[in-house]
């Protein structure tokens, strides 16, 4: 814990909390603060409040006294035990609760209980279940006389970790190690610091995010993040994990949080044209939305998936034909596999360059209602490897991480002379794309739309041009990572 502690410090953490209940064996307070190289935070957690201590109360309690009879910066006391432990020093009181279940509806009234009970900060720490759990929990921390750490827990909950300060938190809390999470959702030191660059984020900085369900592998907060901070913007992306019945009250609540822009991916691009007040002319005719801007009270939609995927297969395919990209689709008989929001942009885009497309999906229905929405054919999915095609496009996810060993197309149907684009881009090198090279065809991974795509969304965010090389190299490290 001491090595760890100083690690931290070296890296430039301010505050440390130090948990006695993780020491196996007696703690020694002395030892742990002694010549400590940062301010610290002593903390013994029971288990019914989410730690390992199971050794008794007295013995705890003892171990708190100790840590503030040496002088330590703060130490947290629960609710419970806060009249126990009386002040001393200049020691400061955190008094906390916690509640792995819920985000109670009564959080002001907890709030205030907790106020009395002589704080110098509160914190309370919930678990989110519904997006609007962190809504409820900032403005809380916002509207506070006491200085207050509100965090909600959980992968919905991660946004109020990295906003809590925004709305007037004295500090928030991570991980010493993203492979040692203390408490559900929480994020690594490394994380907090180098993706979201926490300690730039002030009550000015703008909000974007991505909007999906799942979230975890969602790589757009690692390049917006990393976007924003070399073009030196005061503005902060995040993952807002959103199950489906969620999406409307999260729509209707994000310009409260301070949202200004959302990407928006699985499995929300076509409800989500339901909140929005304005469409442009490719989300009308695609019929899916990845890009939401507020703006002046209004939700405005665009699709930047299709003119992303169009470029990135149009620029391969005049490379190997040494033709001009604008002819390189004209009369290219296509199959695209999923009929879901990227299916639908690309399939969309296909059509308008004049190539001849054939839609299929495991949904049957979804895709007889692609093709009858954009006058092209339909296949049942099982008959999919019936269709001749020049050009192979997934727009499933097939393949995506974790599911890696997966492919929507049966290796021994691909032909050298096809050309095979895969819009999954985590990983690059999808099981589909290694078969496909395998056979010789020509290959277009997802990595190559994704940032096109990003650049294009960044400019709606921004006004600005994205940094296209920093995002590539982002991806292509991130995903080699996850390899290792």
């Amino acid at each position: 814990m001491i090595a760890e502690h100083r690690h931290l410090a070296e890296q430039g953490a301010q505050l440390v909390e130090l948990r006695l209940d993780y020491i196996n064996g007696e703690p020694n307070v002395k030892r742990l603060v002694t010549d400590r190289p940062c301010p610290v935070v002593i903390s013994c957690r029971r288990r019914r409040d989410g730690g390992k201590w199971s050794r008794g109360e007295e013995p705890r309690l003892l171990l708190l006294r100790t840590a503030i009879a040496e002088g330590v910066e703060y130490v947290d006391l629960e609710e419970d035990v806060a009249g126990q432990v009386p002040r001393f020093g200049k020691t400061r009181r955190i008094i906390s609760m916690h509640d792995f279940r819920k985000t109670p509806d009564n959080l002001e009234e907890i709030h205030a209980r907790l106020s009395k009970l002589d704080a110098d900060v509160i914190k309370i720490c919930t678990m989110a279940n519904h997006p609007g759990d962190n809504l409820r929990m900032l403005k809380l921390v916002r509207t506070s006389s006491v200085p207050t750490v509100g965090i909600c827990m959980g992968d919905i909950g991660i946004p109020s970790r990295i906003l809590t300060g925004k709305f007037g938190a004295p500090f928030t809390y991570a991980t010493f190690h993203q492979e040692r999470v203390l408490a559900p959702g929480q994020l690594s030191y490394e994380q907090m610091t180098e993706i979201y660059r926490y300690d730039e984020i002030n009550d000015q900085t703008e909000i974007f995010g991505v909007v999906a369900d799942p979230i975890g592998h969602s790589l757009s907060p690692l390049i917006h993040n990393a976007a924003f901070g070399k073009l030196k913007m005061n503005r902060v992306y995040l993952p807002f994990r959103v199950p489906r019945e969620n999406l409307s009250e999260f729509m209707d609540q994000a310009a409260e949080l301070g949202v200004k822009g959302l990407s928006v991916t699985i499995p929300h691009k076509e409800a989500v044209l339901e909140k929005l007040t304005r469409l442009d002319e490719a989300v009308g005719g695609i019929g899916a939305a990845n890009t939401v801007i507020f703006e002046g009270g209004g939700r405005h939609g665009y699709n930047t998936d299709s003119d992303a995927a169009l470029a990135s297969i149009e620029e391969a395919i005049a490379a190997e034909e040494q033709a001009d990209p604008k002819d390189a689709l004209e009369r290219c008989s296509a199959l695209v596999l999923g009929a879901g929001g990227v299916g639908k942009a690309i399939a969309y885009g296909l059509l308008r360059r004049g190539a001849q497309i054939t839609v299929t999906d495991g949904d049957s229905e979804r895709a007889k209602e692609l093709a009858k929405r954009l006058s092209c054919r339909s296949v049942e999915w099982s008959l999919r490897h019936s269709v001749a095609a020049d050009l192979l496009v997934n727009g499933t996810p097939v393949g995506m991480h974790p599911n890696v060993d997966q492919s929507p197309y049966d290796a021994h149907h691909l032909r050298s002379s096809m050309v095979v684009f895969d819009a999954v881009y985590n990983p690059e090198n999808t099981l589909l794309i290694k078969e496909a090279r395998a056979r010789d065809c020509k290959v277009i991974t997802g990595v190559d739309m994704f940032v096109r795509q990003a650049c294009m969304q960044f400019n709606l965010f921004t006004g600005e041009d994205g940094p296209a090389d920093l995002m590539r190299d982002m991806i292509k490290r991130a995903t080699a990572a996850a390899r290792m």
